[in-house]
């Protein structure tokens, strides 16, 4: 059959940099399934649904001001604590998500793709961007909290309605860069090195502790840990996230930049890692 007759012809990548986006344009069709199913299947079967959106981040609030704020007495900066641990949770579980269920992506999808072909890089993409939608949902919760404890008088809110509309759409997708390029480098590592898979989700919370996320920045700069805290990439951006929205938050345009620069880079470095795992992993699982 002459060439001509093909509809696709299935090439190796000359560039191991390569992120052919008008392929996965063409695929658009497949990401929006799968970004559909890792939405219905998250909470399918369950009694409460959808409603484990709005209930994992309320009850993770509710512990964290009762150990951390009330038992520990950790300064939230004049925050209400609510507010404080709500919006760092929100920020950090689309992280934390983004990152566990984007490393398993070569095992957990062995079987499709050894079958038949489609950009790979479209399955922790389809991760990102249903874990975006999750994060949104979450995100209103946080705004509905902000103004009920703000018409209560419990609360002091200060939202930066400029920086917000300039920072939000910046670290929110920095931050899913962070955790697809995070996802996506243990992946490549776990086709030869299953002891990754292990350390993931011990990893994340190991990390969440050197995050902003149950402390202010300032508190922890204070102790002896606040070096490797500063050092961070997340922390600019939970910073920035915080400051955005209730107008507390301590980072500076360099540090910004600097985690910007950490997650561009960590990206191109998951894509090269990515494609070259991509042309052999089947025989090596």
């Amino acid at each position: 059959m002459e060439n001509n007759s093909w509809t696709r012809i299935i090439k190796p990548k000359s560039n191991p940099f390569e992120l052919n986006l008008r392929e996965i344009w063409e695929y658009r069709d497949l990401l929006y399934i799968l970004v559909r199913r890792d939405i219905v299947s998250s909470y399918k079967q369950t009694l409460l649904g959808p409603l484990w959106f709005f209930v994992q981040p309320i009850l993770t609030t509710i512990v964290f001001t009762i150990i951390f704020s009330n038992i520990a007495k950790i300064n939230t900066e004049n925050v209400n604590p609510t507010l404080f641990y709500l919006a760092g949770i929100t920020f950090w579980n689309y992280y934390a998500d983004c990152l566990q269920k984007t490393s398993g992506t070569f095992l957990a999808n062995a079987g499709i793709f050894g079958k038949v072909y489609f950009p790979r890089i479209i399955v922790p993409l389809a991760t990102i961007l249903g874990n975006l939608y999750k994060f949104f949902v979450q995100f209103i919760l946080l705004c509905i909290a902000i103004g009920v404890l703000a018409i209560m008088g419990k609360a002091s809110v200060n939202i930066q309605w400029l920086h917000a509309l300039v920072l939000l759409p910046h670290v929110i997708l920095m931050i899913g860069l962070l955790g697809m390029a995070s996802g996506n480098i243990i992946s490549s590592l776990t086709v030869k090195y299953r002891d990754f898979s292990f350390l993931v989700a011990f990893g994340t919370q190991l990390l969440m502790y050197c995050t902003p996320v149950i402390y202010p920045l300032s508190y922890a700069q204070n102790s002896f840990f606040g070096a490797f805290v500063n050092i961070n990439p997340i922390t600019p951006l939970i910073e920035a996230f915080r400051y955005s929205m209730l107008g507390s938050g301590t980072f500076t345009p360099l540090t910004l930049l600097y985690s910007s620069a950490f997650c561009i880079l960590t990206f191109t470095l998951s894509v090269f890692l990515f494609n070259r795992v991509e042309k052999n992993f089947v025989d090596i699982i």
